[in-house]
């Protein structure tokens, strides 16, 4: 037996914004302040698996989250990022989508941004 969805059993308490297809919650495990996860209502796994209509709800809502985030916590710009699949992170078996807040300083050099996962990859730009 498959263990719940926790995304499928959300209470709109932690709701901070929502439309018809989507919810917009804060992340439990943040990486930085403000990081939010952009969640389909509907429980499919995978991004490739949404409707056209899901998927403009999912880019409507990274903007409000955006707008949402600014406002609150004035990040000096994004992260955006979707784990899909087990090989690829993914740890939820539902579409959710992160959308991480960065500060200067919070990284040393933060420049390849999520390259960073595969570390001997990322500094492309020293590469002649």
């Amino acid at each position: 037996m498959k263990p719940i969805c926790p995304f499928c059993t959300l209470s709109e308490v932690h709701f901070i914004a929502e439309d018809n297809l989507t919810i917009v919650i804060r992340d439990k495990h943040p990486v930085s302040s403000g990081h939010c996860l952009i969640i389909l209502k509907r429980h499919v796994e995978s991004f490739f698996h949404t409707t056209d209509e899901e998927k403009l709800s999912l880019l409507k809502a990274i903007v409000q989250g955006k707008n949402l985030l600014e406002r609150e916590f004035k990040p000096d710009g994004f992260n955006i990022g979707i784990n899909d699949g087990e090989a690829a992170g993914q740890t939820i078996e539902h579409l959710h989508i992160h959308l991480i807040p960065r500060y200067k300083g919070d990284s040393l050099d933060p420049r390849g941004g999520i390259r960073w996962i595969f570390p001997n990859k990322a500094p492309y730009w020293d590469e002649q």
